[in-house]
């Protein structure tokens, strides 16, 4: 590949995505709305360009690309007048492989918006698909101002399992993908971490790495979506992320799936190893990703 265009290349997937290519040697271009912020978290000595899937003109930003990473933005729903105008641009200006960031179950859940994407891409040549389940990360991210401001997760999950992923290993089967994209032609992986853990325990692991309290809140889904609302959340996120939550009261994420580990050739990286990894995100005085 000559050059791989990433997109949403600032974010908690992107930006590990752009390292593992860098690493293998493979030419990136960064794509983000926010061209600032993304120099900012990715330095000058990467190519950055404007995608902003509301504004087709941005499309243009895909010429002279031979790849193509696509991740849908959280508060994007409606994929069919953005990710899908994109994947049809970037296949007319001769995009060959697209590696598409998808979540586990997207290939039947018609209520998730990868679901539209999946098919699309499904439609045309040169693809492959990651469904990984839970990120490790979203204790960083989507979680993180519940543990530093209340002490607690809060979530409508149940006493649901989920054998979380870490990002840094989903970004280097999406690299390896880019590497060699025949062996990984019209391929859809359910990428999975190596065991399933409640929150409950999660917030005990998380306990004894910060040296202060954290708990599970169990949260009940008219709760957590007026918590996401006051949090400032559209109500088209807010429905993605309960769905998304809710389903895991019902083992949704809570199967451990081989793919990841045959993949990667190695053990993967477990929840606990995140937080031992990354334990300064949840600094009382750090500033939010």
């Amino acid at each position: 590949m000559s050059l791989v265009l990433v997109t949403g290349a600032s974010g908690n997937v992107g930006r590990e995505v752009v390292g593992a290519l860098r690493a293998l040697g493979l030419r990136v271009r960064a794509a983000e709305r926010d061209v600032a912020r993304a120099r900012r978290v990715l330095g000058n000595d990467v190519e950055i360009v404007r995608l902003d899937y509301r504004d087709p003109s941005t499309f243009s930003c895909v010429s002279g690309a031979s790849a193509l990473f696509l991740v849908r933005p959280p508060a994007i729903a409606d994929v069919g007048s953005t990710l899908v105008p994109l994947v049809d641009e970037a296949r007319r200006r001769g995009v060959e492989h697209i590696v598409f960031l998808s979540v586990a179950g997207a290939g039947k859940n018609k209520l998730v918006p990868h679901h539209a994407v999946e098919q699309h891409l499904k439609s045309g040549p040169g693809w492959t698909i990651l469904r990984p389940g839970f990120f490790a990360q979203n204790f960083g991210d989507a979680y993180r101002r519940d543990i530093v401001e209340d002490g607690r997760v809060y979530v409508p999950a149940g006493r649901g399992r989920v054998a979380f992923v870490d990002v840094r290993d989903v970004a280097e089967v999406a690299a390896a993908a880019f590497a060699a994209p025949a062996a990984h032609d019209r391929a859809a992986y359910t990428l999975t971490g190596p065991e399933a853990v409640d929150f409950r325990t999660a917030a005990v692991d998380l306990t004894e790495v910060l040296g202060r309290v954290i708990r599970y809140d169990a949260a009940t889904i008219a709760g957590y979506a007026f918590h996401l609302r006051a949090r400032g959340l559209p109500w088209g996120q807010v429905a993605v992320q309960a769905v998304l939550h809710v389903g895991l009261r019902f083992g949704q994420a809570a199967e451990v799936e081989p793919t990841l580990e045959r993949l990667l050739g190695r053990r993967a990286r477990s929840l606990g190893a995140y937080f031992r990894d990354h334990r300064e995100v949840w600094a009382r005085d750090a500033s939010g990703p």
